[in-house]
């Protein structure tokens, strides 16, 4: 699992040849840092995606719906080459001009989404660069972070969205994801353009390239795979960027980016064998939907917002369909509210020029106002489980069964095996004073073959194997040397709270996962030692156990539940709740135990090192589905822009698990199972993703570029901010929107003084349709829905108008739902917030 945006690092120069001309004494220390600079004049986009489509296909101009048509991005993105290269000049002749004979870098010209550019200078040369009228607004650049074989079944995707696309051999065809990461391994089987005699199309209204280098060499790239780059100029001036270990390519040393396009895009059908076990069949959301890699994030130091922003510019210009990023803030970025930092104003741009953008909550809960990216025009995904499980035990030799995980064989047959402590089968030059972690079994030469072999070995999982310090692969290499029938990992006391993934192990294992079930082992085996009376030396070991295999799933009926690390609302922006009127996350979909694809140099999780697939857990796993299911939305409604394909996810998520009882949400860290309750809008959104329905809605709930401009120009004192980022004045808006009036597939009202009248517009993309309306109040309010019922046909809208009145003061979050039931069968679910009520 992983988070997020840190604080910006300050560095000092003169590290090598590369930036040597940047010193200005080779004794002296020059503090630097890299900025982000914004202009007034207006980014390319604006100029370039005025005309759109709404999502009835009519044209308009830039007031209108959001949607660019795909036939038409590849001559925008041309035409913007040559806008983009003026601007680049632009960009050098304002630098010459304020730092006129002192040294300087630029790094990147932003001119698509952004005008603007990120530069290496002083504190000093920033000031300067500040005080030009050009410029708007000057950002400190700051770090980032990164944050399957069974769920395209669980979310019904072969009888259903599948099917309705035509099966999976055409499921997401001519859509091209963008996503930035850690890069992708173009080897593997699950980005192939010939696994299939249906070929892949060339889509035409995609402009990338691909780079070429000797870790991406000539031919990575395919109709399959249709773009690929990297971006590391600001990690470069750190002097952090490791060539060795980062690969200065687009190529992944990390394993992360492909896992996440494989989760949204990789094909179908692709065997998953790992540790000599074979788990199934991998596919991706869409597993027809092209790749487009923009990798900006690495192993070792994880990523800088300059070159995210970079990546985004590029995604853009190139012409993607749908941007997923599994990076999400572990701190609120800067600014007067959430919604202004450099990525979430770069992707409101994107949203502009039709792009859907999918980004991971973050793993930061479950705590409330865990959540820390709150703009609308984002799609941010949450993750719950699915309902298949790996799991397996050992009973011991006194009847007690201890559950434990690990894709491990179990030791056959009905026999059972003595078991033998790592620390007791020490050979005679081993002591653990010499060497306090000699029991987590990592050096095969400190035990006594004779008295392990064809035993069960134990050995101890400490935070080390967390921290990387010790790993199963070299524990389970010991037990091989040594000739054991097995082995078994209990939990270190100190190792609280910490829940452990099922790894895969080339022989019978089990990894008991709780420290109380550790100390059941342990007092079984210790009471059956036998000792002699007077020198206390163990002389026979008495302790039995055998291991029940865990390579064969587990189904269970409670799925899906939110899972304790993913974020949640409300918005954390500020205690008086002046802004948090936005529902966060929009929605939740699998992210915990994860197939997906692997690099063969991944190196995040050493136990699935030089493996094709891996079993991983986050948000970051979550966002991906989504980024493939909305691959599949544009495909069946090309005219959809951005918020009309999250509307259809919103309003079809399901708040019900699959036995019809509530979604289930982990409320604790530690033994989260057993510190559960049901799941509010603040922890899974609008429900948990229904595929098949998101391909018909029946009615939407559609935002233009121009509604968040509104919104962002009615937060107080943004107006300035808004000019920094988008070149627009908020004069030109005659009036602003706060987030309760937002046309969004949801209602959050953060203090409902009184009574407040909220009004929603459902446009239908179905047939005709007679629709009856009911709801759910939240505790302490009173409520009423107009009109209860309506005839709507097929492109008409439909006002709602929803009265909230305050029956108590009260400040707790209370939670209600409104319900639109269609007489062709349509459901349409909106969730509704309400945090502090007063009368």
């Amino acid at each position: 699992m992983r988070s997020i945006y840190g604080v910006h690092l300050m560095v000092v120069l003169c590290f090598g040849m590369y930036l040597s001309t940047l010193c200005q004494d080779d004794s002296e220390e020059v503090t630097t840092a890299v900025y982000i600079i914004t202009l007034k004049q207006a980014h390319s986009s604006h100029y370039y995606g005025e005309l759109r489509t709404d999502i009835h296909g009519s044209r308009h101009g830039a007031s209108g719906r959001l949607n660019i048509h795909p036939s038409r991005n590849r001559n925008i993105s041309r035409t913007d080459r040559r806008h983009g290269s003026y601007i680049s000049r632009v960009h050098d002749s304002l630098l010459k001009r304020v730092l006129r004979g002192e040294k300087y870098l630029k790094l990147y010209s932003y001119h698509y989404l952004i005008n603007g550019f990120a530069v290496l200078v002083t504190p000093q040369q920033a000031d300067k660069l500040s005080r030009r009228r050009e410029v708007v607004n000057v950002v400190l650049d700051f770090s980032v972070r990164t944050a399957t074989t069974y769920t395209p079944q669980f979310l019904g995707l072969p009888q259903g969205a599948w099917a309705q696309e035509g099966g999976y051999e055409s499921a997401g065809e001519g859509i091209v994801i963008g996503f930035i990461d850690t890069g992708i391994d173009p080897s593997h089987p699950s980005f192939s353009d010939d696994i299939s005699d249906h070929k892949y199309p060339v889509p035409h209204h995609f402009s990338g390239i691909c780079e070429v280098t000797p870790d991406f060499p000539s031919g990575s790239c395919n109709r399959k795979l249709v773009g690929a780059r990297h971006f590391a100029a600001s990690a470069i001036t750190r002097g952090i960027f490791n060539s060795s270990q980062d690969y200065a390519s687009p190529f992944d040393g990390d394993g992360h980016g492909t896992h996440t396009a494989s989760v949204a895009a990789g094909n179908h059908g692709i065997p998953v064998v790992v540790s000599g076990h074979h788990f199934g069949n991998a596919s991706g959301m869409a597993p027809r939907s092209h790749v487009a890699v923009y990798k900006a994030l690495y192993k070792s130091f994880g990523g800088f917002a300059a070159d995210v922003v970079a990546a985004i510019d590029q995604a853009a210009q190139d012409g993607v369909d749908v941007i997923s990023l599994s990076i999400t803030p572990n701190r609120r970025p800067p600014g007067i509210a959430t919604f202004f930092n450099p990525i979430d104003m770069a992707l409101l741009s994107a949203v502009k020029a039709g792009i859907f953008v999918v980004q991971a909550a973050g793993n930061t809960g479950p705590s409330p106002k865990s959540m820390s990216s709150f703009s609308p025009w984002i799609f941010t995904v949450g993750a719950a489980s699915h309902d298949r499980v790996y799991s397996n035990s050992m009973i011991l030799g006194n009847n007690v069964t201890i559950p434990g995980v690990g894709l491990a064989p179990g030791t056959g047959n009905d026999t059972m095996y003595t078991l033998i402590s790592a620390i007791h089968a020490l050979n005679n030059e081993a002591t653990v004073a010499d060497d306090m972690y000699v029991g987590e079994c990592q050096d095969s030469s400190n035990f006594n073959r004779d008295l392990v072999q064809g035993n069960l070995l134990i050995c101890s999982y400490s935070i080390r194997f967390v921290l990387g310090l010790s790993t199963i692969k070299q524990a389970l290499q010991t037990a091989k040397n040594l000739s054991a029938a097995g082995v078994v990992f209990y939990m270190d006391p100190f190792v609280i709270g910490y829940q452990l993934n099922p790894v895969p192990l080339k022989m019978p294992g089990i990894i008991v996962s709780s420290p109380e079930d550790s100390k059941v082992l342990l007092q079984y085996y210790n009471s059956s030692l036998e000792r002699d009376g007077l020198t206390k030396k163990i002389v026979k070991f008495k302790a039995l156990a055998r291991i029940f295999g865990g390579l064969k799933a587990n189904y269970s009926s409670s799925a899906p539940k939110v899972m304790y690390y993913s974020a949640r609302g409300p918005d954390p922006e500020d205690s008086f709740l002046d802004d948090a009127d936005i529902m966060k996350p929009n929605l939740v979909a699998p992210g915990n135990l994860v197939w997906a694809a692997w690099s063969s140099a991944g190196a995040d999780s050493v136990e699935f090192l030089g493996e094709n697939f891996a079993v991983m857990s986050g948000t970051s796993m979550a966002a991906p589905h989504v980024a493939g299911l909305a691959a599949l939305i544009k495909q069946r409604y090309p005219s959809f822009g951005p918020s009309a394909i999250g509307s259809a996810l919103s309003t079809t998520a399901s708040p019900y698990d699959k036995n019809g009882g509530p979604v289930m949400a982990q409320r604790a860290y530690a033994n989260p199972d057993q510190n559960q309750s049901p799941a509010t809008p603040f922890d899974m959104g609008s429900g948990f993703v229904n595929a098949t329905a998101a391909l018909n809605p029946g009615l939407i709930f559609d935002s233009s570029y121009d509604d968040y401009m509104s919104f962002l120009c009615g937060l107080n004192g943004s107006a300035a901010v808004v000019l920094n980022y988008t070149g627009q004045n908020c004069w030109a808006y005659n009036s602003t929107i706060s987030g309760i009036d937002l046309n969004l597939p949801s209602i959050t009202i953060a203090k409902l003084n009184q009574s407040r009248t909220v009004q929603r517009s459902l446009c239908n993309v179905a047939e005709n349709e007679t629709y009856s309306v009911g709801w759910s109040a939240p505790y302490g309010v009173s409520m009423k829905v107009s009109p209860s019922h309506f005839d709507i046909a097929c492109g008409e809208t439909q006002v709602l108008s929803v009265s909230l009145n305050a029956t108590m003061n009260n400040t707790a979050a209370s939670f209600g739902r409104i319900g639109l039931f269609g007489s062709k069968g349509h459901v349409v679910s909106i969730p509704l917030s309400v945090i502090a009520k007063i009368l």
